[in-house]
């Protein structure tokens, strides 16, 4: 074994990336379009269980891999932290930080191509993320995640709306007044009870199109109406456990916030692993 220098390691990876491109490819020739949606199964409690359980097993078969695909996640909000930080914008600092929940499954998409290819036996890398590039509907997951991106900021109008209508519309002359108005004052109070029922809807909305659409999308040739729509279905079928699936994720996401996001370089990676086989549980 010889230590090869970073242009040659780099060089190698993005070779592998390449071939993980083409293989997808060409393993979707064959597949036949969703038009419409797929039948759905009735699960329980210990199938998330076991769905955690074994986005686990994929986190273990590549720590280092998939922590390099999540990586960029946390370090995207510390720099939008840093850009914020300016009292102006201080108010959205929360909206901005949850709101990302509502995109997470989109950014999780590479994970679920690594989970269906270590399905199939094949010995994963961060490389294999890309494969998902080459999938016939892929222009179906561009406009989904699209979606997801006009959920997140129409929740960030009303977030905006939120505070203009209770604590402002002016801005905090300083972070520790501001906090002290949110916790010591009946219109921050306001605040925060209006803001967490309306996040709340805006999160049940993207859960509901996007619960098993992605995965199912990198799994076959779907239409998006087909995506969601079989989507909807899983929920319906499975009001209790999906409602416990959704706080599952919510809450490994604020257990990942602390300390300073760092926390979603695991988080992020074994909820996208578990959410392609909770895809597999659900989807017949």
């Amino acid at each position: 074994m010889t230590i090869r220098n970073p242009l040659e390691w780099g060089w190698d990876q993005m070779r592998l990336a390449g071939l993980a491109v083409g293989m997808r490819r060409a393993e979707g020739t064959a597949q036949e379009r969703l038009v419409t949606p797929l039948p759905v199964r009735r699960i329980a409690a210990g199938d998330l269980k076991e769905a955690l359980a074994k986005g686990l097993q994929d986190f273990a078969a590549c720590r280092t891999d998939a922590m390099f695909v999540c990586v960029i996640y946390p370090v995207m909000g510390l720099v939008l932290a840093r850009l914020i930080s300016g009292y102006e914008m201080l108010p959205l600092l929360f909206p901005l930080a949850s709101g990302f929940a509502l995109v997470g499954p989109f950014a999780a998409i590479g994970l679920y191509e690594m989970s269906r290819r270590r399905e199939q036996g094949a010995k994963i890398s961060w490389p294999d993320a890309f494969g998902v590039l080459r999938a016939r509907s892929l222009g179906a997951i561009l406009a989904l995640g699209l979606l997801l991106a006009v959920i997140f900021l129409a929740w960030i109008a009303a977030a905006w709306e939120i505070y203009a209508l209770t604590l402002g519309p002016d801005a905090p002359t300083s972070a520790a007044t501001f906090v002290r108005d949110v916790l010591t004052t009946s219109a921050g109070w306001a605040m925060i009870v209006v803001g967490i029922g309306v996040g709340f809807l805006f999160a049940c909305l993207a859960f509901a199109v996007s619960v098993v659409s992605f995965p199912l999308m990198v799994d076959h040739d779907a239409t998006l109406g087909a995506a969601i729509g079989t989507s909807f279905r899983a929920i319906a079928a499975n009001p209790g456990p999906m409602a416990l699936w959704g706080l599952i994720v919510a809450g490994g996401l604020v257990l990942g916030s602390i300390p300073v996001l760092l926390g979603l370089i695991v988080v992020l990676p074994v909820l996208g692993h578990a959410t392609w086989h909770l895809y597999r549980k659900v989807v017949s």
